[in-house]
């Protein structure tokens, strides 16, 4: 999953939820200077991606797109999966997208922590694209994809990857609803957990 899902996974807890949005920007050792809501978002984080890459219905849509993705298949599927929560986010969250997101956004950049300028620079490019309220539309998702598509080291084709959602729409998005509904139950589980 990608940033929205994780965020929204994450509940009530603005504290788990940033440390759920930069868990893949923290490394080894550096978790533990962290705040324990912050760690347990961390905890989290990598629980969502584990499930997340097990489960039958996400390694399908992985395997649709393989062929010509090759290994950027996986993100791909995370960035379509982020889009159809956007996009059926009232089914979801009683509070509207724009909404949540920027009350998030505001807790993100207001947070005490002192994030490395790598995070930093992260936290400015999501909140000054609004990247939440991009993933609603195609057009969106294929801005952000474009933008990734620029950050990768080896040709990606990351925005190109739209004509396949285009084609194939109902595919993924049947295989996302059925995967989202498992993976809030066991997060949830895993929550109480931590």
């Amino acid at each position: 999953m990608n940033f929205l899902a994780h965020v929204y996974l994450s509940g009530n807890n603005p504290s788990l939820a940033i440390g759920n949005l930069i868990a893949d920007k923290i490394k080894g050792k550096k978790v533990h200077e962290l705040p324990r809501e912050f760690q347990k978002g961390i905890y989290l984080h990598r629980y969502i991606d584990q499930f997340t890459d097990q489960h039958l219905r996400f390694k399908k849509c992985v395997k649709e797109l393989f062929p010509v993705y090759r290994h950027y298949s996986r993100v791909i599927v995370d960035m379509y999966f982020d889009h159809f929560l956007a996009k059926n986010w009232s089914h979801y969250h009683k509070i509207p997208l724009n909404e949540f997101s920027k009350n998030f956004y505001g807790k993100l950049t207001d947070s005490s922590i002192v994030f490395s300028d790598s995070i930093q620079k992260f936290i400015i490019i999501l909140v000054s694209h609004d990247w939440f309220g991009q993933y609603e539309s195609i057009s969106g998702l294929k801005n952000i994809l474009g933008q990734m598509e620029k950050r990768t080291k080896f040709p990606s084709k990351l925005s190109d990857s739209i004509n396949d959602l285009k084609i194939k729409y109902s595919y993924f998005e049947n295989h996302f609803f059925i995967f989202f509904d498992e993976l809030i139950d066991n997060t949830k589980n895993k929550i109480k957990s931590l």
